[in-house]
């Protein structure tokens, strides 16, 4: 690796205090760094610092006479082995995925044939949103690597997704010594149902059924953090909505149907983790029925078989990757088998809701992922964990589904 060049863009966000240490990794693993820094980068880090650790001029302005009198930008892409960007702020990503050429760093991205890096560093919130995501889908179609970002406390207090990778992933990817570190779901889109539905009897009452909807919850938070654009429809439950995820409320199992449907055709992955009820009163009385003040009195409710909302989407031309879930109370596997096939779908999670350490509203699970390739238990532990373990298995089982 001797003698890599390396053009490092630098995007004017908080991350940018680490890039002196960057350069000096780089030139130390035997690299040749020149850095190329957004107006905002010189808020962080000064060019005299990165002049003196990389040996060369900082570049950060297009319009230098003396370096463009000679076409410096269209030089500098071609003297580029990789474009290494790091770090890439929310700014410079939609940038860079619009092809915007606006400065010297997206000038340098669409003039240069060399490979291009990106380590993105923003606030959760930012690399949560539909629109970050919507970038990164494009610059990884474009042929882009992402590398990261990693998680933890943030400058901003919070903690979670959008800190730049370590400086030391950074490097040993450069170097070849590391694969590229990448969210297993970048880009995707992904619908997770959740909760339980309600049908009305009256205004007063209803039929539904025990689900809290952590799992369900749990499993969109996942996803996000995964790096998938997440909407979660939900039935009605008692839990505050996960940031970063687009929530569509809904109340009955017809409701959710109709959600669900609006969007289906247009989003890769679907978790059916929703306690949809199986059935619905006939009618619903439009005004409270009342008691026939006679004791040991009856009365009876006639009830319809709901539509199945994963079959519905299954039906569709192109359905989306559908994992459903299956809560059983007794032969577990043989229900669940029979439900993925009936259901024409690619992959089923089912639990054992009889046990009431991992049934509804606990906040441990255990559960079987079945699917055309074998299957996988995931022990008891918290539901947190159990959604990112699926995710990370339902993102393989897609990957290898689409190639």
């Amino acid at each position: 690796m001797q003698g890599k060049r390396i053009v490092l863009g630098i995007g004017g966000g908080i991350a940018a205090y680490k890039t002196p240490a960057l350069v000096r990794q780089l030139v130390a693993a035997g690299m040749d760094v020149i850095p190329v820094m957004t107006g905002s980068a010189n808020h962080f880090v000064t060019a005299t610092v990165l002049t003196t650790l990389s040996g060369h001029r900082v570049r950060d302005d297009l319009w230098d006479l003396e370096a463009e009198r000679s076409m410096g930008h269209i030089e500098l892409a071609r003297w580029a082995d990789t474009l290494l960007i790091a770090p890439a702020t929310a700014n410079v990503l939609a940038r860079l995925a619009n092809g915007l050429s606006n400065d010297l760093l997206t000038t340098l991205y669409l003039a240069t044939t060399a490979p291009t890096v990106v380590a993105p560093a923003m606030n959760l919130e930012m690399w949560n949103h539909s629109a970050t995501k919507r970038n990164i889908g494009v610059l990884k179609t474009d042929g882009v690597s992402i590398i990261g970002p990693d998680r933890g406390e943030q400058a901003c207090g919070e903690t979670g997704p959008g800190r730049m990778l370590e400086i030391k992933d950074i490097v040993s990817y450069l170097l070849g010594t590391t694969d590229p570190i990448d969210t297993p779901m970048t880009g995707l889109r992904v619908l997770v149902t959740a909760g339980p539905t309600r049908e009305s009897i009256d205004p007063v009452r209803y039929i539904t059924n025990s689900s809290s909807g952590k799992q369900g919850y749990a499993i969109a938070e996942a996803a996000r953090d995964a790096g998938a654009i997440v909407t979660l429809v939900s039935g009605p439950v008692a839990l505050p909505p996960p940031k970063g995820v687009q929530q569509i409320n809904i109340i009955s199992a017809a409701q959710m149907k109709s959600a669900v449907l609006d969007i289906a055709n247009d989003i890769d992955i679907m978790f059916g983790v929703a306690a949809v009820a199986d059935y619905r009163p006939s009618h619903s009385e439009p005004h409270k029925i009342r008691k026939m003040q006679q004791n040991g009195s009856s009365m009876s409710i006639e009830l319809v078989e709901n539509d199945d909302i994963l079959a519905s989407v299954a039906a569709l031309s192109d359905p989306p990757y559908l994992v459903g879930f299956a809560a059983e109370t007794q032969s577990i596997i043989k229900n669940a088998v029979q439900k993925r096939e009936s259901k024409c779908l690619d992959a089923i999670v089912v639990n054992d809701v009889s046990d009431h350490s991992i049934g509804f509203d606990s906040d441990e699970n255990e559960v079987t992922l079945l699917h055309a390739h074998g299957e996988t238990t995931f022990d008891k532990s918290p539901k947190a964990e159990i959604a990112s373990k699926l995710v990370a298995a339902i993102s393989e089982l897609y990957t290898s589904n689409r190639t």
